[in-house]
Protein backbone atom coordinates (compact mmCIF):
# COMPACT_ATOMS: atom_id res chain seq x y z
CA UNK A 1 0.00 0.00 0.00
CA UNK A 2 1.40 3.33 -0.93
CA UNK A 3 2.02 5.74 1.86
CA UNK A 4 0.35 9.09 1.64
CA UNK A 5 2.59 11.99 1.04
CA UNK A 6 2.68 14.70 3.53
CA UNK A 7 0.81 17.87 2.54
CA UNK A 8 3.09 20.75 1.84
CA UNK A 9 2.01 24.29 2.72
CA UNK A 10 3.38 25.45 -0.65
CA UNK A 11 1.79 24.36 -3.91
CA UNK A 12 3.88 22.05 -5.97
CA UNK A 13 4.86 23.00 -9.51
CA UNK A 14 2.44 20.56 -11.03
CA UNK A 15 -0.47 21.57 -8.82
CA UNK A 16 -2.80 24.51 -9.52
CA UNK A 17 -3.91 26.83 -6.77
CA UNK A 18 -7.55 27.72 -6.25
CA UNK A 19 -6.62 31.40 -5.86
CA UNK A 20 -7.08 33.25 -9.22
CA UNK A 21 -4.48 35.84 -8.25
CA UNK A 22 -1.75 33.21 -8.36
CA UNK A 23 -2.18 32.93 -12.13
CA UNK A 24 -1.54 36.63 -12.85
CA UNK A 25 2.18 36.14 -13.21
CA UNK A 26 1.54 33.52 -15.88
CA UNK A 27 -0.44 35.90 -18.19
CA UNK A 28 1.33 36.94 -21.29
CA UNK A 29 0.67 40.06 -23.38
CA UNK A 30 -0.82 38.85 -26.63
CA UNK A 31 -1.11 42.38 -28.16
CA UNK A 32 -4.92 42.50 -28.16
CA UNK A 33 -5.28 45.16 -25.47
CA UNK A 34 -8.11 47.62 -26.06
CA UNK A 35 -7.58 51.36 -26.30
CA UNK A 36 -9.47 53.72 -23.97
CA UNK A 37 -12.39 55.77 -25.33
CA UNK A 38 -10.84 59.17 -24.72
CA UNK A 39 -8.78 61.52 -26.83
CA UNK A 40 -6.22 64.01 -25.77
CA UNK A 41 -7.50 66.59 -28.32
CA UNK A 42 -9.84 69.40 -27.15
CA UNK A 43 -13.56 68.68 -27.44
CA UNK A 44 -16.26 71.24 -28.30
CA UNK A 45 -18.59 71.71 -25.35
CA UNK A 46 -22.33 72.26 -25.82
CA UNK A 47 -23.57 75.28 -23.90
CA UNK A 48 -26.28 77.92 -23.78
CA UNK A 49 -25.62 81.55 -24.72
CA UNK A 50 -27.23 83.33 -21.80
CA UNK A 51 -26.52 86.94 -22.77
CA UNK A 52 -27.85 86.52 -26.31
CA UNK A 53 -30.89 84.72 -24.91
CA UNK A 54 -31.53 87.49 -22.40
CA UNK A 55 -31.32 90.21 -25.06
CA UNK A 56 -33.64 88.35 -27.44
CA UNK A 57 -36.15 87.61 -24.67
CA UNK A 58 -36.15 91.27 -23.66
CA UNK A 59 -36.81 92.22 -27.28
CA UNK A 60 -39.83 89.91 -27.34
CA UNK A 61 -41.13 91.25 -24.03
CA UNK A 62 -40.70 94.82 -25.26
CA UNK A 63 -42.77 93.98 -28.35
CA UNK A 64 -45.54 92.74 -26.07
CA UNK A 65 -45.37 95.87 -23.93
CA UNK A 66 -45.57 98.06 -27.05
CA UNK A 67 -49.08 96.74 -27.62
CA UNK A 68 -50.27 98.41 -24.44
CA UNK A 69 -49.02 101.95 -25.03
CA UNK A 70 -49.63 104.73 -27.58
CA UNK A 71 -47.24 104.75 -30.55
CA UNK A 72 -47.75 108.29 -31.88
CA UNK A 73 -48.97 111.31 -29.90
CA UNK A 74 -52.71 111.59 -30.44
CA UNK A 75 -52.85 108.09 -31.96
CA UNK A 76 -54.06 104.69 -30.91
CA UNK A 77 -52.39 102.01 -28.82
CA UNK A 78 -50.31 99.31 -30.43
CA UNK A 79 -53.06 96.73 -29.94
CA UNK A 80 -55.60 98.91 -31.75
CA UNK A 81 -53.14 99.47 -34.60
CA UNK A 82 -52.42 95.74 -34.79
CA UNK A 83 -56.11 94.81 -34.87
CA UNK A 84 -56.72 97.36 -37.63
CA UNK A 85 -53.83 95.99 -39.68
CA UNK A 86 -54.53 92.27 -39.19
CA UNK A 87 -57.80 92.73 -41.05
CA UNK A 88 -55.65 93.68 -44.07
CA UNK A 89 -53.50 90.56 -43.88
CA UNK A 90 -55.72 88.76 -46.40
CA UNK A 91 -54.59 91.19 -49.14
CA UNK A 92 -50.86 91.89 -48.80
CA UNK A 93 -50.94 94.40 -51.66
CA UNK A 94 -53.30 96.68 -49.76
CA UNK A 95 -51.27 96.18 -46.59
CA UNK A 96 -48.12 97.46 -48.31
CA UNK A 97 -49.86 100.30 -50.18
CA UNK A 98 -51.59 101.67 -47.08
CA UNK A 99 -48.37 101.50 -45.08
CA UNK A 100 -49.81 99.32 -42.36
CA UNK A 101 -47.21 96.55 -42.37
CA UNK A 102 -44.99 98.24 -39.78
CA UNK A 103 -46.93 97.45 -36.62
CA UNK A 104 -47.46 93.74 -37.45
CA UNK A 105 -43.78 93.52 -38.45
CA UNK A 106 -42.69 94.87 -35.08
CA UNK A 107 -45.11 92.80 -33.00
CA UNK A 108 -44.75 89.49 -34.85
CA UNK A 109 -41.01 90.08 -35.22
CA UNK A 110 -40.79 90.58 -31.46
CA UNK A 111 -42.66 87.31 -30.92
CA UNK A 112 -40.20 85.57 -33.26
CA UNK A 113 -37.27 87.10 -31.36
CA UNK A 114 -38.77 85.80 -28.12
CA UNK A 115 -38.93 82.25 -29.52
CA UNK A 116 -35.39 82.54 -30.89
CA UNK A 117 -34.29 83.75 -27.46
CA UNK A 118 -35.68 80.59 -25.92
CA UNK A 119 -33.85 78.50 -28.53
CA UNK A 120 -30.54 80.13 -27.62
CA UNK A 121 -30.88 78.66 -24.14
CA UNK A 122 -30.78 75.14 -25.60
CA UNK A 123 -27.19 73.86 -25.23
CA UNK A 124 -25.45 73.68 -28.61
CA UNK A 125 -21.92 73.90 -29.98
CA UNK A 126 -22.71 77.26 -31.60
CA UNK A 127 -25.83 79.37 -31.95
CA UNK A 128 -24.88 80.94 -35.25
CA UNK A 129 -27.94 79.73 -37.16
CA UNK A 130 -30.28 81.11 -34.51
CA UNK A 131 -28.24 84.32 -34.48
CA UNK A 132 -28.53 84.68 -38.26
CA UNK A 133 -32.30 84.19 -38.10
CA UNK A 134 -32.55 86.71 -35.26
CA UNK A 135 -30.51 89.19 -37.31
CA UNK A 136 -32.90 88.88 -40.25
CA UNK A 137 -35.93 89.31 -37.99
CA UNK A 138 -34.41 92.30 -36.21
CA UNK A 139 -33.66 93.97 -39.57
CA UNK A 140 -37.33 93.60 -40.54
CA UNK A 141 -38.32 95.06 -37.17
CA UNK A 142 -35.87 97.94 -37.70
CA UNK A 143 -37.45 98.61 -41.09
CA UNK A 144 -40.84 98.60 -39.39
CA UNK A 145 -39.58 101.30 -37.05
CA UNK A 146 -37.62 103.44 -39.50
CA UNK A 147 -40.16 103.60 -42.34
CA UNK A 148 -42.86 105.35 -40.25
CA UNK A 149 -40.19 107.66 -38.85
CA UNK A 150 -39.17 108.59 -42.39
CA UNK A 151 -42.85 109.18 -43.20
CA UNK A 152 -42.94 111.65 -40.29
CA UNK A 153 -39.93 113.44 -41.87
CA UNK A 154 -37.71 112.26 -38.99
CA UNK A 155 -39.73 114.28 -36.49
CA UNK A 156 -39.07 112.57 -33.16
CA UNK A 157 -41.44 114.93 -31.32
CA UNK A 158 -44.46 112.98 -32.61
CA UNK A 159 -43.16 109.67 -31.28
CA UNK A 160 -44.82 108.39 -28.15
CA UNK A 161 -43.68 105.66 -25.77
CA UNK A 162 -44.79 102.83 -28.06
CA UNK A 163 -42.53 103.92 -30.89
CA UNK A 164 -39.55 104.15 -28.55
CA UNK A 165 -40.31 100.66 -27.25
CA UNK A 166 -40.55 99.43 -30.84
CA UNK A 167 -37.11 100.93 -31.47
CA UNK A 168 -35.88 99.06 -28.39
CA UNK A 169 -37.24 95.83 -29.89
CA UNK A 170 -35.09 96.38 -32.97
CA UNK A 171 -32.01 97.37 -30.96
CA UNK A 172 -32.24 94.51 -28.45
CA UNK A 173 -32.90 92.01 -31.21
CA UNK A 174 -29.92 93.31 -33.18
CA UNK A 175 -27.59 93.11 -30.16
CA UNK A 176 -28.80 89.63 -29.21
CA UNK A 177 -28.35 88.42 -32.77
CA UNK A 178 -24.82 89.80 -32.95
CA UNK A 179 -23.97 88.17 -29.61
CA UNK A 180 -25.27 84.80 -30.80
CA UNK A 181 -23.36 85.14 -34.07
CA UNK A 182 -20.06 86.18 -32.51
CA UNK A 183 -19.79 83.57 -29.74
CA UNK A 184 -17.21 80.98 -30.67
CA UNK A 185 -17.45 77.34 -29.58
CA UNK A 186 -15.81 76.60 -26.25
CA UNK A 187 -13.22 73.86 -26.31
CA UNK A 188 -12.30 71.84 -23.27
Amino acid sequence: MPTPREASPWPADDQRSDDPLDDIAEWEDDGTATRPDYRDAPVVVRRADTLAGLLLLLAGIAAGVSLLVVWVHGGATGLDLLLDRTADLDSPQRLVEDGGWEVPAVVFGGAALFVLGLLVYVPAKTHRLVGALALLVSLVVAAGVLVPLADLHWDLQRWAVGSWIAAAVAALGFLGALKALSTHPRRR
